[in-house]
């Protein structure tokens, strides 16, 4: 690198993590492959759009890797590419649950998550966030007695209020989630049920935490499911918006969410890294 002052700084930060036990939890480090990658000549293509119908030429191959993506996330999953779909492209967490708001919400709507002091993320509606300038936000939170979310309480709250999506998944709740409840109230309030699992994907994938996929009385637990790479999953910065196939036509409405509506060209190094 020609830049020494930046490389050096590059180097300092190496030797600080190499040298640090990390107990971040939003923190992991990635594998060479992944700084390769991030680093490749996909760096310089611009992709607008989608597989097969992009705005820009010479995109045989960032096609192809777009695609693996999309497949080997599906698969990371157990998800059958007959009910879900996955959109690759959202560039972080943030604009992943922004994009399905976008897709699912109407301006005004209510997003129903938990409060930001009983560890909800920005993103579920917060008022200091842009989630909650666009939308209004409901909140819940967690029993002052046990500490763990109140099934009870939540499903009240959502049929008082009635809001257009209920977010399940946090920042800051070390327990388990149960999804079963979360759809049983969702169904009763008439809302879409959404799960950011950004803090615990490598959980679900190793089949160690209960996974909002799941089929349980006949139906399937979420509607949508964003999660980002970073995390557990040991990748880029990067996010995926996972969405169920059927009548509700959520898939098309996230694609159009993502692109055009908050985004330009995808970063093809960022998906060819996860």
């Amino acid at each position: 690198m020609r830049d020494r002052q930046i490389k050096k700084l590059i180097e300092a930060e190496k030797k600080r993590q190499n040298e640090t036990v990390n107990l971040i939890a939003s923190e992991n480090f990635v594998s060479e492959d992944v700084l390769e990658a991030l680093g490749s000549e996909l760096t310089n293509k611009y992709a607008e759009g989608y597989p097969g119908a992009r705005y820009y030429g010479g995109n045989e191959i960032t096609d192809k890797i777009e695609r693996l993506a999309r497949e080997r996330a599906l698969k990371l999953f157990k998800l059958s590419p007959e009910e879900w779909a996955v959109n690759v492209q959202p560039l972080s967490g943030s604009p992943a649950n922004l994009a399905v708001y976008l897709a699912l919400v109407p301006q005004g709507g209510k997003i129903m998550g938990m409060s930001l002091a009983h560890g909800g993320h920005l993103t579920h509606g917060q008022k200091v966030s842009v989630t909650g300038k666009f939308w209004t936000q409901i909140p819940y939170g967690v029993s002052r007695e046990t500490e763990t979310l109140d099934y009870g309480e939540i499903k009240d709250i959502a049929l008082r209020e009635k809001p257009n999506i209920i977010v399940a998944g946090y920042t800051a709740y070390p327990r388990f989630i149960d999804f079963q409840k979360f759809r049983e109230i969702a169904d009763a309030a008439g809302a879409y049920l959404m799960v950011d699992m950004s803090h615990f994907a490598g959980l679900v994938a190793g089949g160690v935490y209960p996974s909002p996929f799941s089929v349980q009385g006949g139906r399937i637990l979420a509607d949508v499911v964003m999660t980002t790479v970073h995390k557990t999953l040991r990748g880029p910065r990067a996010a995926l918006i996972f969405s169920r196939k059927d009548e509700r036509n959520l898939p098309a409405k996230i694609d159009k969410a993502v692109f055009p509506g908050l985004q330009g060209g995808p970063h093809l190094n960022q998906i060819a890294a996860a």
